[in-house]
C-alpha cells in the first residue's frame, strides 16, 4: 500500500490488535481453555504495524488486550487504539529557564539550525549551572516544532525596509490558496524576463520580456506576447489585445511595477470599470497563478526552443502563440480537472463587451489641466507646444488627454463630463509664417462697440448726484479761476 493512503499508525496499531484477539471474541474458548489459546498466540509472529518486521508478543501483552476488547461491547476496535500520554505536547524534559533561554536564542537568530540551537544550548547551560541539564536533541527539536520555531531566512541588511516588512508580513500572516467563482472576474497581468536572447535587426542579442494575462477561474491565457522593453506602452498594447480577444474582466491583479502604476494604465482602467488589485510590495506569491503560468512557459516552451540559433521576436511570438492555444489551453490541468479552454466556455461569465481599438486608445491616456497660453493659443506637453483651437481662446486652463509615446493624438476635454471635444496638433512655426491668420468670432451675441454712447457711467452719475445733494463747496479751485483771482487783487 503506498504511504499515502496508508491510515495512521494508532489504527494500524488498532486493526493488528483487534486482528491478534479477534477470534477469541468471535469464539470464546470453554472455561479453562483460555489461557492456553493465549499462550499459542503469543508464539505466532505478527508484522509489526510501523516497520513491516515479523515480531511475537508477551502473553501478558495479549491478555491485555483480550481483556480490553472484550469489555468495550460497541467499538472495540477505537478501545484499543494507543492512548495518548496524559503529559503529552508538555515537554517535561525542558525546564522554564531552558525554554526562556531557548526562546531568547531563537529571536536573536530565527535563521539557525536546530543543531545549531541545541549546539549553542548545551554551552550555554554549560556556564551557567541555574539552567538545569539540556534533555536530547530530538527532545529540544521536537519542543521548537511543537512551538513553530522554524528556521526562517536570513534577513540581509542590505534589504530596503519595503522588503523588510514584506518579509515580516508573510512570516507573521497566513497564506491561502483562492479563486475566483467567475470566469473574467479577475485576470492576472505580469511581465517575466525570457530565458533565451533573441536577435534584432540591429545584430544585437537581447532578452526579451513577456507579457501575459490569465483569467483566475479558468487559467486561460487570456494573451500572451514578447517585448523588448517593460514600459506602459508595451501594457496597454497587450492589455487591449486581451480585451479584444477575451472580454473585459471585471478586475485585474498585478504587482507594482512602474508600468502597472504609469497614470495611463490606472486612468484607462478605471474609465473602462475594471478594478486593479495591485498585490503587496515584494509579495510575488500573490499572483501565484501568474508565478505557476511562468514555469510551464520555461519549462516546456523555452526549453523546445533551446536549439534555435537564429531566434527572433518575430519567430519566439508565433511559436508562442502556437504552444499557448494548442497545448496550454487545451491540455488537461491538474488543479482544475478539466482544460482552461473548457472551463472558460463552461462560465459562468461575468465579461462584458470590448470597446473598439479606437475607444480603448482613447481611454487608456492621462487627463490633466494646462495653463493656455493665450499669447499665441499652445498649451505645452512634454515639452513641445500644441496649438488651441480659436474657439477656446477664452480658457485660461484646458483639460486634456494624451498618452506619453504618442503625441500623435492629443485630445481636449470637457474636465466635467469627459468628453472629447477636439484634437490638438502640434504647433507648425514654417506653417504660421505664411501671415496667414482667421478673423476670430464674436465671443458673445452682439459685437463690440467702440469706447461708449458719450454718456458718463450709471454709478458715476449717482456719485455725482450724491455729492451735489450735499450742498457743500467744490473741494478744489480750478487753475483757471486761481489765476483770475492773483490778477484781480493785483
Amino acid at each position: 500500500m503506498n504511504d499515502k493512503n496508508k491510515p495512521p499508525l494508532s489504527e494500524r496499531w488498532a486493526h493488528l490488535r483487534f486482528s491478534v484477539v479477534g477470534a477469541l471474541l468471535a469464539d470464546p474458548p470453554r472455561k479453562g481453555e483460555l489461557r492456553q489459546a493465549l499462550q499459542k498466540l503469543a508464539e505466532r509472529r505478527w508484522l509489526h504495524p510501523h516497520t513491516g518486521r515479523p515480531t511475537l508478543f508477551r502473553f501478558s501483552t495479549i491478555e491485555r488486550w483480550f481483556y480490553t476488547a472484550r469489555r468495550a461491547t460497541r467499538d472495540p476496535v477505537t478501545a484499543l487504539k494507543r492512548r495518548v500520554r496524559s503529559d503529552s505536547g508538555q515537554h517535561k524534559a525542558l525546564n522554564q529557564p531552558l525554554r526562556d533561554a531557548l526562546w531568547a536564542q531563537y529571536r536573536e537568530h530565527p535563521s539557525w539550525s536546530y543543531q545549531l540551537h541545541f549546539d549553542n544550548l548545551v554551552e550555554l547551560a554549560g556556564a551557567d549551572s541555574t539552567l538545569g541539564d539540556v534533555p536530547s536533541y530530538a527532545s529540544v527539536r521536537r519542543y521548537m516544532k511543537a512551538h513553530r520555531m522554524i528556521r526562517r531566512r536570513r534577513v540581509s541588511s542590505r534589504l530596503t525596509p519595503g522588503q523588510k516588512q514584506a518579509t515580516a508580513r508573510l512570516e507573521e500572516c497566513e497564506v491561502r490558496s483562492y479563486e475566483a467563482g467567475y470566469v473574467n472576474g479577475l485576470w492576472h497581468a505580469d511581465f517575466h524576463h525570457g530565458s533565451l536572447a533573441v536577435l534584432t535587426p540591429a545584430g544585437e542579442w537581447v532578452r526579451p520580456i513577456v507579457l501575459g494575462v490569465v483569467d483566475d477561474r479558468s487559467r486561460l491565457t487570456c494573451h500572451i506576447q514578447w517585448y523588448l522593453s517593460e514600459s506602459a506602452e508595451t501594457l496597454v498594447h497587450g492589455l487591449s489585445q486581451a480585451f479584444q480577444r477575451r472580454a473585459l474582466p471585471r478586475a485585474l491583479m498585478t504587482d507594482n511595477g512602474s508600468a502597472m502604476k504609469a497614470d495611463e494604465t490606472q486612468q484607462g482602467l478605471r474609465r473602462l470599470g475594471v478594478v486593479h488589485e495591485p498585490t503587496l510590495p515584494y509579495s510575488p506569491y500573490q499572483n501565484g497563478k501568474q508565478e505557476s503560468f511562468w514555469a510551464q512557459l520555461e519549462g516546456r516552451l523555452m526549453a523546445m526552443l533551446e536549439g534555435v540559433r537564429e531566434l527572433t521576436l518575430e519567430l519566439l511570438n508565433r511559436a508562442t502563440q502556437a504552444w499557448c492555444d494548442l497545448e496550454y489551453n487545451a491540455k488537461q490541468h491538474s488543479e482544475i480537472g478539466t482544460s482552461p479552454v473548457k472551463r472558460y466556455l463552461a462560465g459562468p461569465d461575468v465579461g462584458r463587451p470590448s470597446p473598439d481599438s479606437k475607444s480603448l486608445r482613447l481611454a487608456f491616456c492621462k487627463q490633466e489641466s494646462r495653463s493656455h497660453r493665450r499669447s499665441d493659443g499652445t498649451v505645452s506637453i512634454e515639452g513641445r507646444r500644441f496649438e488651441v483651437p480659436g474657439r477656446f481662446r477664452h480658457l485660461e486652463r484646458v483639460c486634456l488627454r494624451y498618452a506619453r509615446w504618442d503625441l500623435s493624438h492629443v485630445f481636449i476635454v470637457d474636465s466635467h463630463t469627459g468628453n472629447v471635444l477636439d484634437r490638438l496638433y502640434p504647433q507648425d512655426k514654417a506653417r504660421n509664417a505664411d501671415g496667414r491668420r482667421r478673423s476670430l468670432t464674436p465671443e458673445s451675441a452682439c459685437s463690440v462697440q467702440g469706447p461708449g454712447s458719450g454718456e458718463a457711467a450709471p454709478l458715476l452719475k449717482r456719485l455725482l448726484a450724491e455729492h451735489a445733494a450735499t450742498g457743500l463747496p467744490p473741494a478744489y479751485i480750478p487753475l483757471d479761476q486761481f489765476n483770475k483771482d492773483e490778477t484781480e487783487d493785483k
